[in-house]
């Protein structure tokens, strides 16, 4: 391994990936390092990551970013959950809200309490009992002292990407501007040496931060690391991308809206909506995509329609040599559950966490290229989830998604969950207990039994304690303002 002490550290590509890893290596380690970031103005950069999901707190905590400063500058709104509608089957909707559902006991979650109270009729929508939920549907929303964040944003990916680019540059990091039109090794170790620019520029480091998009130019063109394909369990491999005039109030939460042959993602900004089509190209062409997007949006076009083809998996490494691929370069996850931002951070935190500041050695490799694949297996999963799990057959692509092999692990929590109500979240994972709730009776199942534990509690004693909870949720829901009416008062944008 290359055991030299790592003093300068290159950021290749901008885009929010970029200029997240730039904000962060140098508000928090840069005192130490020399940090550079390389990007084009020519280079446009796919920038339609416009929803997020709380974990954005813990990053946001990190670098010490005020919340009203950074929503009024990237046009923000917030984020309670997502609709997804017709995933099920046409016209059978639910929403997957975050936050926590009821309450638990040692032995068994507040699923099987709500079970036994569906046995006996006395109870309502399992959302009811999740005050996020609520107040997706009642279009409520505030932000309190001592509150639990569970709650996201939707954004402008490139207005965050100016707005973490300030930071960055008010902490040392330097941008240059320039092509990379080639990635130099070194002959003995295959390390990368240094980057050459257009310009004829050679720009050496010793860690070098891949944020190049699908291209991956360090981390695959360079270094060959290989890509671990995912078709087979998740078949969208394209989307369109387009942007509206806002026509209503903004809702606190994301649409995701289950089409023939893929989705169609409504995201709601302070000054315009974020529309897009995702589907595989084996059973829609793009002219064909486009044609069905555009007769589902609402408002005037603020730009063409972009098409932005893909392919779902992962790199066999994420950090290989002395190249950490981060963003769209280490691989992708469809846009389903929101979840792209969230891995830049997680990736960014972990190189921090084992920065090599004393020479590259193979166990932080190991551990930080372990740690990722567990992680983002895990998501895998419960991507996979809303596609198999559904009653759709009205088209070729529902029927294939109904009908193909799925990960063991996912089978193992479904199975699990539709025998006993049963459901675990390990350490690492990023979806708890109350997500995979909702997604998986919001998709069709209905567990065939409860724990026993819950027998404990007579009738009339069960329903005083699901009616006390429900009654919280609302009282607490009541007393939140209208969304669009707490923005206009917490972050409102000039754009607005």
């Amino acid at each position: 391994m290359k055991n030299n002490v790592v003093k300068k550290v290159v950021i290749a590509g901008g885009g929010t990936a970029g200029w997240m890893a730039a904000a962060a290596l140098s508000k928090l380690l840069g005192k130490n390092l020399q940090i550079s970031l390389i990007e084009s103005d020519e280079i446009p950069t796919v920038g339609v990551g416009e929803a997020t999901i709380p974990t954005l707190h813990i990053f946001h905590k990190l670098l010490g970013i005020n919340e009203q400063e950074f929503m009024a500058a990237t046009n923000a709104t917030f984020k309670l959950g997502i609709a997804f509608e017709n995933w099920r089957d046409i016209k059978k909707d639910y929403i997957h809200s975050f936050g926590f559902l009821g309450h638990d006991c040692w032995a068994a979650g507040f699923q099987h309490f709500w079970l036994k109270g569906k046995q006996r009729n006395i109870v309502s929508d399992i959302g009811d009992y999740i005050p996020e939920h609520l107040a997706c549907r009642e279009g409520r929303f505030a932000v309190l002292a001592n509150q639990d964040k569970n709650y996201a944003y939707h954004l402008d990916a490139g207005l965050y990407a100016k707005f973490l680019r300030k930071i960055a540059e008010r902490h040392n990091c330097q941008r240059i501007e320039g092509k990379i039109v080639n990635v130099n090794l070194n002959h003995d170790s295959g390390f990368i040496d240094s980057i050459t620019l257009a310009s004829g520029q050679v720009v050496e480091g010793d860690l070098f931060i891949d944020c190049t998009g699908f291209r991956g130019l360090l981390i695959e063109q360079a270094l060959h690391t290989g890509y671990e394909d995912w078709s087979h369990v998740l078949p969208c491999d394209s989307a369109i991308a387009v942007q509206t005039k806002t026509t209503g109030k903004p809702v606190p939460y994301t649409r995701s809206i289950a089409r023939e042959s893929g989705w169609q993602w409504r995201i709601p900004l302070q000054n315009r909506t974020g529309n897009g089509l995702v589907f595989c190209s084996q059973y829609m062409s793009d002219e064909e995509a486009k044609k069905l997007l555009l007769a589902n949006i609402e408002g005037e076009l603020l730009n063409e329609p972009r098409v932005i083809k893909y392919k779902t998996g992962t790199r066999r490494k994420h950090w290989n040599k002395n190249c950490v691929a981060i963003g769209l370069s280490s691989g992708f996850i469809e846009p389903l559950e929101s979840t792209g931002i969230h891995l830049f951070q997680k990736a960014i935190i972990r190189l921090m966490q084992l920065f090599p500041a004393n020479g590259i050695y193979q166990n932080d490799i190991d551990e930080f290229n372990n740690q990722t694949k567990s992680e983002i297996d895990n998501i895998k999963d419960f991507i996979i989830l809303h596609y198999h799990l559904t009653e759709r057959k009205d088209s070729p692509f529902w029927r294939h998604c109904r009908s193909m092999p799925i990960p063991a692990t996912l089978q193992h929590r479904m199975d699990m969950f539709r025998q006993s109500g049963a459901v675990f979240k390990k350490s690492e994972e990023l979806f708890g207990e109350t997500s995979w709730i909702q997604v998986m009776m919001g998709q069709g199942i209905m567990p065939k039994q409860y724990h026993p534990i819950v027998d404990l509690m007579g009738d009339d004693e069960l329903k005083q304690f699901l009616d006390n909870i429900k009654n919280g949720v609302i009282r607490k829901v009541q007393n939140w303002p209208d969304h669009n009416d707490f923005i206009k008062h917490h972050c409102k944008s000039a754009a607005q």
